[in-house]
């Protein structure tokens, strides 16, 4: 496999804890996600439906997770965008 790449277990097994919460405010119903990083960074998420009748506190957490492992793809091949480079730039100057 090419050590090149951000997969999604590497996504995934960067989460080392997760906290969920629905809250009210102006009269609707928000989800908010919180996630701790295994290096302790933090991302966090939130959705909200129109009509409180739909909400669903696990479709908000679904929908947040998605955007914050999109977050977590981006930083992770920011990393290793980064490593490359620096590898590169290593193996010039020698």
């Amino acid at each position: 496999m090419n050590q090149n790449t951000v997969t999604v277990d590497r996504v995934k097994s960067r989460i080392v804890e997760k906290e969920v919460k629905t809250i009210d405010l102006v009269g609707k119903k928000h989800t908010i996600v919180a996630v701790k990083l295994a290096n302790g960074f933090t991302c966090v998420e939130t959705s909200t439906c129109v009509d409180p009748a739909n909400y669903s506190e696990e479709v908000g957490a679904e929908i947040c997770m998605a955007r914050i492992e999109n977050k977590i793809w981006m930083l992770e091949g920011y990393l290793l965008q980064e490593s490359l480079s620096q590898k590169e730039a290593y193996e010039v100057a020698k």
